[in-house]
């Protein structure tokens, strides 16, 4: 897990437009990256997955350096191996992507800096326990938890972190992302979360031992209508969709997907016993628990630590799922 990193864009004024335009492209890594795009797209989801555990995180890595990842929306990308990527260079990637930045500020782009603006690459065990003082307006990092099936597909030149997630402006992502783009060879994708896994990770997460609840569990499904799509939420205690899951739930440490559809079916029928709707005839597309909660747009918020590796973990399986 390292900080920093990102997709093409530009201008404020153009930032949603170009950062779709920019990650249309094709890098030369494309090809390479062919046989792992066909096994992905063969290989069917997992028919069953283990239940997340508690994150079994270094014990010399302090709790407190992780915390920046907790109750923070990020957003979602995929991403392709970097080439010639070399954890050693950090504070060189740092200078000369300021440098970038500057550059970019200077030609009157829309990057939202201040003045006296700092920007820090860092690997997992530089991170600060506290930001320091100064005020941090974009964080970036990559990620890869049990990635072993793209890793073993590419060469040793190329660095494997097929999960990025960023928080902050876009046009800074934007313009960082283009930067780690034109100097690593890679592509960053925004990573979109389907109806399917949306219902997987609801599964999963409440499957979930909490030793307290933090949040209640949610669901939001968009119906479409004209003229603007209507949402409908259905909340639950989280102690009641914890004892439907266990009415369902058969396999002992493991999640299954007859289990996951089972447990939304039940869900969708009670909420047609009292209001006559048919949850079917809509679209799932966010879920909320006391582990995470998750949207269909790519956005995510990690709320509990002991199962951050396994929220992880997921969104690293559906990112190199993703890679093209």
């Amino acid at each position: 897990m390292d900080p920093y990193a990102v997709p093409e864009l530009t201008p404020r004024q153009r930032a949603s437009t170009d950062l779709k335009d920019y990650l249309v492209g094709a890098t030369p890594l494309q090809k390479r990256l062919e046989s792992v795009k066909k096994q992905a797209s063969v290989v069917p989801t997992p028919p069953r997955r283990k239940i997340p555990q508690c994150s079994q995180l270094q014990e010399d890595v302090h709790p407190c350096k992780f915390a920046f990842l907790l109750h923070k929306q990020w957003t979602l990308y995929s991403l392709t191996p970097l080439y010639k990527f070399s954890y050693n260079h950090l504070k060189e990637y740092s200078r000369l992507l300021s440098a970038f930045i500057t550059a970019e500020k200077q030609k009157g782009l829309a990057v939202e800096v201040g003045e006296d603006f700092n920007v820090k690459i860092l690997s997992k065990s530089q991170l600060p326990l506290e930001n320091g003082g100064g005020k941090v307006l974009w964080t970036g990092w990559f990620c890869c938890v049990f990635g072993d099936s793209l890793l073993d597909t590419v060469s040793e030149d190329f660095t494997c972190l097929p999960l990025f997630l960023a928080n902050g402006a876009e046009s800074n992502t934007a313009i960082i992302g283009t930067w780690f783009q034109k100097t690593f060879d890679c592509y960053f994708s925004p990573l979109a979360i389907n109806a399917f896994n949306l219902s997987w990770m609801a599964a999963m997460w409440t499957a979930c031992k909490m030793d307290h609840y933090v949040a209640t569990t949610e669901f939001l499904w968009s119906v479409p209508c004209s003229p603007q799509s209507l949402d409908i939420s259905y909340a639950i205690h989280p102690e009641d969709a914890k004892a439907l899951w266990d009415s369902v739930h058969k396999t002992p440490g493991e999640v299954t997907q007859e289990e996951v559809d089972l447990f939304m079916d039940c869900l969708c029928s009670h909420f047609h016993r009292h209001f006559r709707i048919h949850l079917s005839a809509t679209r799932l597309v966010r879920v909320s628990t006391s582990v995470a909660s998750a949207h269909t747009d790519g956005k995510i918020k990690i709320l509990c630590h002991k199962y951050l590796i396994g929220v992880l973990a997921y969104l690293t399986e559906l990112a190199i799922f993703q890679i093209e």
